[in-house]
């Protein structure tokens, strides 16, 4: 069983940092807890466990969904379900804390765009075994714009504290870096699996994780109570 763990914490070492993030926000929630990001820590236990369960179905016959053994491994549809809440979370809150009315209307249209993505997606490739990488890159463009709106926003306020006490600039932030590459990571495994393969794509996904939780932590560590918006 240790042997296991051990060897469960080399191969996924980047699940680990969920937990810790986790853990940083249940003990700053004192910092945001009446505030639109009250429920991030209940999003990154739910990544957290979702990627815990992903592996369980991948490695462990107890937890597969597909008694076909061509499939038998094959864990893609809770990430497609991930993606689909993970992106209305983020539209939400974008959509809440943005002030213009021009811009909450833009991101409202985005969320539509984005999720009726997923759907025409389903018409056109299995969410049981293939991700919605389609979808996934729309919605992460969607996503990026929302947050572009808001730094906007941000830059155009009179505002008395600096942004590195936001608890959103460092949630931004981290979004923005994951966001930039990982539809297009994704769209490489599947069009482009030579190229995938040969530039350890893979590698830079993880990297890109670390990086994004990281910088949550940072956020939820430095960040001050009276300074989010």
């Amino acid at each position: 069983m240790a042997q296991e763990f051990l060897v469960f914490l080399k191969e996924q070492y980047f699940i680990p940092i969920y937990f810790v993030t986790w853990v940083i926000s249940v003990l700053t929630y004192k910092k945001y807890f009446d505030t639109i990001l009250k429920y991030f820590p209940v999003f990154i236990a739910y990544t957290f466990f979702t990627e815990i369960l992903g592996y369980f179905i991948k490695f462990h016959e107890g937890f597969q969904f597909f008694s076909d053994e061509r499939y038998s491994w094959d864990n893609v549809i809770i990430y497609n379900v991930y993606s689909v809440v993970s992106f209305l979370f983020f539209y939400y809150i974008y959509w809440t804390i943005l002030k213009t009315e021009k811009y909450k209307k833009w991101v409202k249209i985005g969320a539509i765009v984005g999720a009726t993505g997923y759907i025409i997606s389903m018409f056109f490739q299995d969410p049981f075994h293939i991700n919605l990488y389609y979808a996934d890159l729309v919605a992460s463009l969607i996503l990026l714009f929302a947050i572009a709106l808001y730094f906007k926003e941000k830059k155009e306020e009179t505002y008395p504290y600096p942004m590195t006490h936001n608890l959103l600039f460092w949630i931004s932030l981290g979004l923005v870096i994951f966001h930039i590459f990982f539809p297009f990571i994704f769209l490489m495994l599947y069009e482009a699996l030579d190229f995938y393969y040969k530039y350890h794509l893979h590698k830079l996904l993880i990297i890109l994780i670390v990086v994004m939780y990281c910088l949550f932590s940072i956020g939820f560590l430095i960040s001050k109570r009276k300074a989010l918006r």
